[in-house]
């Protein structure tokens, strides 16, 4: 496609397919209303901007609302703007991996980051990984977070609890200390029996956690002990559910 040098034509051209700003010409690509219109269309659209206005908040901001990667293009300044950075991880807490460093090691920022979009926990400093208060709140907003916890937090009880109470498959995710953990893995195998693989040999072999789970999906049995596995009652359970 040949460059556009028209404004009216680069206008229309973004509005109807942001992606079209790269074909501008660089006269274009720092002129203000065009480059707002493409990104409003597409925000990946700031990767083609020019320098000016991926340091402009307004731009950056209609962006990232419309595509939260779009966070990756903007200036060191904005990629430090909290409110920028909180706008794009809104989108997904993805998005954090885009903030500066600076705000990565942020506790205030970090803790009003998870709030927002839990995952944000996966591109927190190391040290605010292991911060209780960052991660319980990461998990209460998305359990699945509790991925990108420490391995001290990860054998957090009280952590682990909230998180498997949102959802069973919590369970993979903590420590092998609280995977022989009756309460948490009961909790765990009460929300989705087939969580039950990731429970300790041991617990396996609990008929109470075993029946819980088949309770709760059938095909848990699969992963109970071979003693549980032939358990009469266990068994007709399963039968009664083919």
């Amino acid at each position: 496609m040949k460059t556009i040098t028209d404004k009216e034509e680069a206008l229309k051209a973004v509005r109807q397919n942001g992606y079209d700003l790269h074909y501008a010409s660089n006269e274009l690509k720092n002129d203000r209303q065009v480059v707002l219109e493409a990104v409003k269309a597409a925000g990946y659209a700031l990767e083609c901007a020019s320098e000016e206005l991926k340091n402009d908040r307004e731009v950056v901001l209609e962006a990232v609302t419309e595509a939260w990667p779009a966070l990756e293009f903007a200036s060191e300044r904005l990629k430090n703007d909290e409110e920028v950075v909180l706008q794009a991880c809104k989108r997904n807490g993805l998005a954090f991996e885009f903030a500066s460093k600076e705000l990565r090691n942020d506790r205030e920022g970090v803790l009003r980051a998870v709030k927002s979009q839990g995952w944000s926990l996966k591109f927190a400093s190391k040290e605010l990984k292991n911060d209780r208060e960052v991660v319980f709140e990461a998990v209460l907003d998305r359990w699945s977070a509790l991925e990108y916890a420490s391995e001290e937090l990860k054998n957090d009880r009280e952590v682990a609890l909230e998180a498997v109470r949102q959802d069973g498959y919590a369970l993979e995710f903590t420590s092998e200390n609280l995977r022989n953990d009756r309460k948490v893995v009961l909790e765990a195998v009460r929300k989705d029996g087939m969580v039950l693989q990731y429970a300790s040999e041991k617990l396996r072999n609990d008929r109470e956690v075993v029946l819980a789970a088949v309770i709760s999906d059938t095909f848990a049995l699969r992963y109970a002990s071979a003693q549980l596995q032939n358990d009469p009652e266990l068994r007709d359970l399963v039968d009664s559910d083919e």
